[in-house]
């Protein structure tokens, strides 16, 4: 390629966005590469951007956990929730959690349930199917540990039962055993 046949400005210098006898690939007037390149760029950062707001939306917990205030007592082997006030909780969806003496017991309890194993049958308000499974203000539910759990609840030991909804924790609660019927 000549010079003449280059096409060239008013003044005779070429044109720039023509290459020039002498440029050479990576030189200012190569601009060949450049577009799909940074087609290609702009297209994975645009793909793992919206991956990312994708993940974000998907992860986010759709409604908080319900917020209550609750209350715990332990008489002998029976383990009872008060409702003192706040949200209404679904029984269906909470965990209970026991600990006797921080030991967790080797059954813990699926509510709600009627008859398990590690517990007496017949747990009362809304940790048993046949009633309203909902815990309100004002409600109290209990279940009572069998002897065959471990460890058992004996008066002057502490007993911490941990809540959670939808396996977001929403109370964790501690007593001490007081003597009553066993």
């Amino acid at each position: 390629m000549s010079l003449d046949s280059i096409p060239s400005v008013r003044d005779g210098s070429p044109r720039p966005d023509f290459p020039g006898p002498h440029d050479s690939p990576g030189s200012p007037h190569d601009r060949r590469a450049i577009a799909p390149v940074a087609g290609v760029l702009l297209l994975a950062i645009t793909v793992v951007l919206a991956g990312g707001v994708v993940t974000v939306a998907l992860a986010a917990p759709s409604d908080p956990p319900p917020t209550a205030s609750l209350s715990l007592s332990a008489v002998g082997d029976e383990i009872t929730i008060t409702h003192r006030g706040g949200d209404p909780i679904d029984a269906t969806a909470l965990t209970v959690r026991v600990r006797v003496d921080g030991e967790p017991l080797a059954r813990q309890p699926a509510v709600p349930y009627f008859s398990a194993a590690g517990f007496h049958p017949g747990p009362t308000g809304a940790f048993n199917p046949a009633g309203d499974e909902t815990l309100s203000v004002g409600d109290s539910t209990s279940f009572r540990i069998a002897g065959t759990n471990d460890p058992v609840p004996a008066p002057g030991r502490t007993v911490t039962v941990e809540l959670a909804v939808d396996g977001r924790p929403i109370a964790a609660l501690e007593t001490v055993v007081e003597p009553g019927n066993t």
